[in-house]
């Protein structure tokens, strides 16, 4: 366990390791923060490793707040609630500290506190991003606490507009925290539902980034190593949550998943962006249940790609059907639904959701086209249980 420590730059400056958020103020303080607001979401708020953090900043001669005003699923009102704490706290930086939606609240604060436009209008649209004031832009020190959406490596947030019930894409280059503290005993706390849910999170993000369009090697490789680590790690962080090397690993993985689909994401997330802003479910466990769904619309063209990762997992007769029944199997061991009907979709609004789905930014790198139909027939599908 001694060797799972490093200190990389890739895509950021990462301290990875267990017990290295010890180093939170040297981090913040590397960043030019003199008073930072740590961001997190209410549950994790409650907790000592938030206010042991806290305490060791203050201890430290950094004061730092605490602002965890932010649903599951963020939504623009607590971005802007957040960014009214960053300014009347007169905070100088972001420590963005927790899952999926800590962080990408955290990193949206972080973001909105120096703009006077309104945050749609730096939606992921064309060059949409370039309408930002960058200089505006507080630091960020990423804190990740789960093993799954790998946002403290991501250059973007997504954030639920409240009027349309729809998930939307922030992206500025400069939202990519500037350090991160990758501290794999932060997550030994979590449940195995949760662990299970976020870790094939990061196994859709590595998959989806493996078969999207465009050319990208690197990312492809990276993606490749992320599912060979979860193959190997996720069961046993599931089984036992307080084995450190499993945690990190995982912790890994996640990251690397994120880094990956740079490359591009597809309809895993397409479909799974819809349910989520509409029926508050977690996005990890919303994605788990479309994957094999989507798999098997995709596999004409991705049956080389899954064959090549089958080889590289050691799983029998390399296929994609080694890699889909590794899916089924892995998802079956965790305790992930087979069937979507447990999200609370509404059969009379697939249609609307399947409209959605067909826009949501990653669909446009699914390696097979999609229309809202396609989209319809795999909520469909997922709702049925038929593959």
């Amino acid at each position: 366990m001694n060797d799972l420590v490093g200190n990389w730059n890739y895509p950021t400056t990462i301290r990875f390791g267990a017990g290295r958020v010890g180093e939170l103020a040297d981090a913040c303080r590397g960043l030019g923060m003199t008073r930072p607001l740590l961001i997190t979401d209410p549950g994790l708020a409650e907790l000592p490793m938030v206010r042991d953090a806290i305490a060791a900043n203050d201890a430290d001669g950094l004061p730092t707040g605490l602002f965890s005003d932010i649903q599951p699923n963020p939504v623009s009102a607590n971005v802007e609630t957040g960014v009214k704490a960053f300014r009347d706290g007169g905070h100088d930086g972001v420590v963005a500290f927790g899952g999926g939606s800590g962080l990408d609240a955290a990193k949206a604060v972080a973001f909105m506190s120096g703009q006077s436009r309104p945050i749609w209008d730096f939606e992921d649209i064309g060059d949409w991003w370039t309408r930002a004031d960058a200089d505006g832009i507080a630091p960020i020190v990423g804190v990740p606490t789960t093993a799954g959406t790998g946002s403290e490596v991501g250059r973007a947030a997504v954030v639920t507009d409240e009027s349309t019930h729809t998930k939307k894409i922030i992206f500025h280059p400069k939202m990519l925290p500037g350090i991160v503290i990758a501290d794999p005993a932060l997550t030994t706390g979590l449940p195995p539902h949760i662990t299970a849910a976020t870790g094939i999170d990061a196994l859709t993000h590595s998959l989806e980034a493996l078969c999207a369009t465009g050319y990208h090697p690197m990312a492809e490789g990276i993606a490749l190593e992320s599912l060979r680590l979860i193959k190997n790690w996720l069961p046993t962080a599931c089984r036992d949550g307080g084995n450190i090397e499993a945690r990190a690993h995982m912790l890994i993985a996640s990251s690397m998943g994120a880094t990956a689909f740079q490359k591009g994401l597809g309809a895993i997330h397409a479909l799974s962006h819809p349910v989520s802003a509409l029926y508050d479910t977690h996005h990890g466990l919303t994605n788990a249940v479309f994957t094999p769904y989507v798999m098997v619309y995709n596999r004409p063209a991705i049956e080389q790609r899954m064959t090549r990762l089958a080889r590289l997992l050691d799983l029998p007769r390399p296929s994609f059907t080694a890699v889909l029944d590794w899916v089924l199997e892995l998802r079956e061991e965790l305790g992930i639904p087979h069937k979507a009907d447990g999200l609370g979709i509404e059969t009379e609004r697939l249609d609307e959701l399947a409209a959605k789905a067909e826009v949501d930014p990653p669909n446009a790198s699914n390696p097979v086209p999609a229309t809202a139909a396609d989209l319809r027939g795999i909520y469909e599908a997922a709702l049925e249980g038929m593959l």
